[in-house]
């Protein structure tokens, strides 16, 4: 008979281990042993929650109490008062910020409570590693219904109904991709799935992946059948161990399930799947250099026409989608194109997985119906920006984006209105700025990755991002001459015109965007020799002033180069000669006394 009354829904995404969920795990099994709970209380573990900022994060089912921040050190207390005595542990409850009202339950706590989860469904919900958790939430039904009741002709339908754009970055029409695929002669066609996520601070695919592995399987399969392929490749970086792992877990299942291999579902229709793992180049996550990596040649994209539609993968005609896109499908097929359109904008339907990371609050995973506004994603669900301090802008995109200002905030996320303020929807990405952050500084750290991941086959890519950071590098070093800017952007217009891959083509964009709203963060640097945001080092002389020093000492006891003089009760002195301008005083000083 089972005994279990409670199950402990702790979060297993790659951000909580790197928090020590493991180890709470470990001791939290240990705890309840030696109580005699074991058989009573269950630990699952889950994929990625969403909320990484307050991790490790368990949900206690079915009361439904959420707690946060979790340590091994607090696990007696917590068996001790929660599960012996039933008497929740508040201290572990989520509090928002600046509030001393504790919110114990998911649905009450505004992270949660403005997000629509239909990608994200099973995040947390679910072991990711257990085919028959996924099952009893109507996994497998799309497939099914697509396999048994559908034909290759009514799957695409009914995913072009739905209105459902690649989420991978460029937004273009699914069901349009699968129809010239379908259509496209050959006997032998391929199904990709690109999860090589690459942006910084984009993780969205591998949480997905961490989290609902199935959900991208039936997508696969579903996809399959609608353009008559046979043979699936997952494209995942080799960086994402855990999702990798799960990944192998799920594929094995559904061979077991007869989900994949021969004659699924009794139908006659052969399908399987093989993990590919790439090195970490950003540039495979081009669908052209993908399939040049899969088939063992050097990561490199070729001209197009002809597109992957139609000579793709060993030539062959071929679809693919990002994790995301794919993991839409199966609900698509279950629930009909309509209701997916029901919910977003006129050009852009359903939901957008956005990693929220950077200067705000609640860093994490966030799901919102197309059309929402930045201000609400950044301040109602993302919490705002920390410590009081004011929002200057959002990059959008990764490194292939750009930088949104404040003023546009209220500009909904929609492939188009998104392009009009200068930056593109990407994989979802969403790096929040406060206002000192450096628009030069950033634009420089984007373009350093850009060049470094330039696959060197074009010359604009290869040699005009290199000139773009050079130029970019010299005005943070105070080194910036007049014609500048104007260089910049001429360079910009070239490399995007000329360059043969997306790399290319929008990797200037966090140049030009930059340029469009804070050009005269440029003309500072390069006119003043000055850094208004207080953050290229080259440009930077420290001084204390006497008239706000609070005599407090925190520079002093802060410096790692013992570069500041102080006393009790006297004004602390910077020594400039041994001063090695690391701002670790200027972040430490909470009265704005050094400048």
């Amino acid at each position: 008979m089972n005994k279990v009354r409670t199950q402990l829904m702790l979060c297993g995404g790659t951000g909580c281990h790197a928090n020590y969920s493991l180890k709470f795990k470990e001791t939290l099994q240990a705890e309840l042993q030696a109580k005699g709970l074991a058989e009573e209380i269950k630990i699952i573990e889950t994929g990625c929650n969403g909320f990484c900022a307050v991790g490790p994060v368990m949900l206690v089912q079915p009361e439904g109490i959420f707690y946060q921040k979790l340590t091994p050190e607090i696990v007696p207390h917590l068996v001790e008062e929660h599960f012996l005595k039933g008497r929740p542990v508040k201290k572990l409850f989520y509090t928002e910020p600046a509030s001393k009202e504790t919110i114990p339950r998911m649905d009450q706590i505004p992270f949660f409570a403005n997000q629509v989860f239909w990608v994200m469904r099973n995040k947390g919900v679910i072991d990711p590693e257990v085919i028959d958790e996924y099952i009893a939430r109507d996994g497998y039904f799309g497939a099914a219904k697509a396999l048994k009741e559908m034909t290759p002709e009514q799957i695409v339908e009914e995913v072009k109904i739905s209105g459902l754009r690649g989420r991978g970055g460029a937004g273009f029409p699914t069901g349009l991709k699968w129809e010239f695929a379908r259509k496209s002669p050959g006997d032998v066609k391929y199904v990709l799935c690109n999860a090589d996520e690459g942006d910084p601070g984009a993780f969205m695919d591998r949480s997905v992946l961490e989290a609902d592995p199935h959900a991208v399987l039936e997508g696969m399969i579903i996809a399959a059948r609608a353009i008559n392929a046979h043979q699936g490749y997952i494209y995942a970086r080799t960086e994402y161990p855990l999702a990798i792992r799960r990944l192998g877990i799920a594929i094995r299942q559904a061979r077991e399930y007869g989900l994949l291999g021969k004659d699924i579902f009794g139908t006659g229709f052969d399908f399987d799947i093989e993990i590919y793992q790439g090195a970490g180049a950003f540039v495979c996550g081009e669908e052209t250099a993908l399939m040049r990596s899969i088939e063992g040649k050097r990561g490199m994209p070729r001209p197009r026409p002809p597109f992957p539609a139609i000579k793709g993968l060993w030539e062959k005609p071929t679809i693919l989608n990002n994790v995301e896109t794919l993991a839409s499908i199966a609900q698509i097929i279950t629930n009909g194109g309509k209701w997916y359109a029901s919910v977003g904008t006129e050009g852009s339907k359903g939901t957008k997985v956005f990693a929220l990371s950077g200067d705000v609050n609640n860093i994490g995973l966030v799901e919102v119906p197309m059309g929402t506004t930045l201000r609400k994603l950044i301040f109602d669900i993302g919490g705002g920006i920390p410590n009081k301090k004011k929002f200057k802008a959002v990059q959008l995109g990764g490194p292939s984006g750009g930088c949104v200002p404040e003023q546009y905030l209220d500009t909904p996320v929609d492939y188009e209105e998104i392009a009009k303020v200068g930056a593109i929807m990407g994989s979802g990405g969403a790096i929040v700025m406060d206002h000192e952050t450096c628009m030069v500084d950033m634009a420089r750290f984007f373009m350093d990755f850009v060049q470094d991941e330039s696959c060197g086959k074009c010359t604009p890519c290869r040699e005009g991002t290199r000139r773009l950071l050079h130029i970019l590098e010299k005005i943070c070093e105070g080194r910036g001459e007049p014609g500048d800017i104007e260089l910049l952007e001429e360079l910009s217009g070239i490399i995007k015109e000329a360059s043969l891959c997306g790399l290319g083509q929008t990797g200037p964009n966090p140049v030009l965007s930059t340029l469009r709203y804070f050009r005269d963060e440029y003309e500072a640097h390069i006119q003043e020799k000055r850094c208004p945001a207080k953050r290229c080092v080259a440009l930077l002389k420290f001084e204390i002033d006497p008239d706000i020093c609070t005599k407090c000492g925190a520079c002093f006891r802060a410096c790692p180069a013992e570069a500041i003089a102080w006393k009790k009760k006297e004004i602390a002195r910077i020594d400039k000669a041994k001063c090695v301008k690391c701002m670790t005083c200027f972040d430490k000083c909470k009265f704005d006394a050094i400048s």
